[in-house]
């Protein structure tokens, strides 16, 4: 039977490596720039720590590890013969694989609270899993990128992560992606506007889908869901929503008259639409979208998401938002953060798919030293221990091959430069160099060979 791999991960060759490599280098490069810490978390979180903390839709997809050992001999017999596998999981498997970074990393802040200086920046670059469906873009293994900032109320967080999108995008030369932005407060005002407070979540997760399944769609899943015909009048200015950032804010504002809370969002989004104006953005755009409601179980204030240039077909390639307790599931109450992601597997099709990536060169010896024979491999290997001291990358062709399939394997990895050894290089003590490009052969010294590569 031909080996295969699960569904939804995949094997990267070594340019898929490299451009994956320069992606992740491109955003880490920014995240220190703006002074975000680095942090690993293990790859796998006792099932506490990761349960009941994305809702009935994540506890499905979370892959559960099962216990070492005869698992099943601590579970209860009952369960067992009534095939009771929801009951029965928290006997059999006391860890998961992560779901995300999010939930490990409040779990690290907790845990570690007394070490931290607050306000902590944090970044994280490291894989998660899980059980969905996989599709174009969407993987069952793939890697998350991170910065976080809690232990700060400030909004000029909010206006830097803006910054930090902007310049991840414009490193990697992928101008015209948008950033939507959105508040939690806004919505949960316009839920109460219209009477809707006991079905915010309703509302949103409806308002969330119009561009997927229009107007019509999201007034009959409004009220399916048991909103009032009346309620949805009230809002229908929403489904056309448009106009300038600063236009639909008046708009807002007007709606909004009647929520305090309501009023406080659109006064935050008019403060980091009003300070990014003024510090300009070098390549994407940022634009108020009301319909935008993701991670409602956890997002308090600002709600990012980012969309990639028009003509690209994918879904979000990036997002995030305010949280004003996320630290608080694990008992550490009222430390406020904020959050955003890079998806860079999304990303990675993206400049793919409009041929963004410059030619990388995969790792190579700049110098292969042919193979004669055990004495000549053995002066030779002499040669590249002191190459190797100076930084050169060089190799030795392992066996004694015929000539044409040594000089064969240099051109194929396009090494740059071949040296041969003979018996009468060894008795001149000299090395005879060939440049892979022009053809041109020397002999030279030890030091003279160091000189030339260097």
């Amino acid at each position: 039977m031909k080996p295969s791999i699960p569904k939804g991960t995949r094997d990267f060759s070594p340019t898929e490596v490299a451009n994956r490599t320069y992606i992740m280098n491109t955003i880490k490069t920014a995240f220190e720039t703006f002074g975000f810490q680095p942090i690993e978390t293990p790859s796998f979180e006792n099932s506490s720590t990761l349960m009941g903390k994305y809702g009935d839709e994540g506890d499905r997809l979370i892959f559960k590890i099962l216990n070492s050992g005869d698992f099943l001999s601590k579970a209860n017999e009952k369960l067992l013969s009534e095939k009771d596998s929801l009951k029965l999981t928290s006997q059999i498997s006391e860890k998961a694989l992560r779901y995300d970074l999010t939930v490990p990393f409040a779990r690290y802040v907790v845990q570690h609270q007394n070490e931290i200086t607050f306000p902590f920046k944090r970044y994280q670059i490291q894989p998660v899993w899980r059980a969905d469906r996989p599709q174009k873009g969407r993987f069952r293994e793939f890697f998350q990128c991170d910065a976080d900032v809690v232990g700060s109320t400030s909004l000029w967080q909010e206006v830097e992560f803006i910054q930090l999108y902007d310049t991840v995008f414009t490193d990697l030369g992928l101008a015209g992606t948008t950033i939507k932005i959105n508040n939690r407060k806004i919505l949960s005002g316009i839920a109460e506007v219209i009477g809707a407070q006991d079905k915010l979540i309703d509302f949103t997760v409806a308002l969330d889908k119009l561009d997927k399944i229009g107007k019509e769609g999201v007034v009959k899943e409004m009220l399916a869901k048991g909103i009032t015909a009346n309620a949805i009048e009230k809002v229908q200015p929403l489904f056309d929503f448009s106009g300038s950032n600063v236009e639909k804010l008046a708009s807002l504002e007007s709606m909004l008259q009647t929520s305090e809370e309501g009023k406080k969002g659109v006064e935050e989004l008019r403060f980091v639409i009003r300070s990014i104006s003024e510090l300009e953005l070098k390549s994407t755009n940022l634009e108020v979208d009301v319909t935008l409601a993701r991670g409602l179980n956890y997002y308090t204030g600002a709600i990012f998401e980012v969309a990639a240039p028009e003509g690209v077909k994918m879904g979000s390639i990036g997002g995030g938002g305010r949280y004003d307790d996320l630290t608080g599931i694990f008992g550490l109450k009222d430390v406020s953060g904020v959050g955003i992601s890079f998806g860079l597997d999304r990303i990675y099709l993206v400049l793919e798919e409009l041929g963004l990536f410059k030619t990388v060169d995969l790792p190579k010896p700049k110098v292969l030293f042919v193979n004669f024979g055990e004495e000549e491999a053995m002066y030779a290997m002499k040669a590249i221990s002191k190459l190797r001291k100076q930084h050169i990358k060089s190799e030795l062709f392992p066996d004694a091959a015929k000539m044409k399939k040594q000089m064969n394997y240099a051109n194929k990895r396009k090494i740059e430069f071949v040296v041969i050894v003979g018996s009468e290089e060894i008795e001149k003590q000299e090395f005879t160099l060939k440049n892979m490009v022009s053809g041109e052969q020397t002999n030279c010294s030890l030091s003279e060979l160091i000189a030339k590569l260097k």
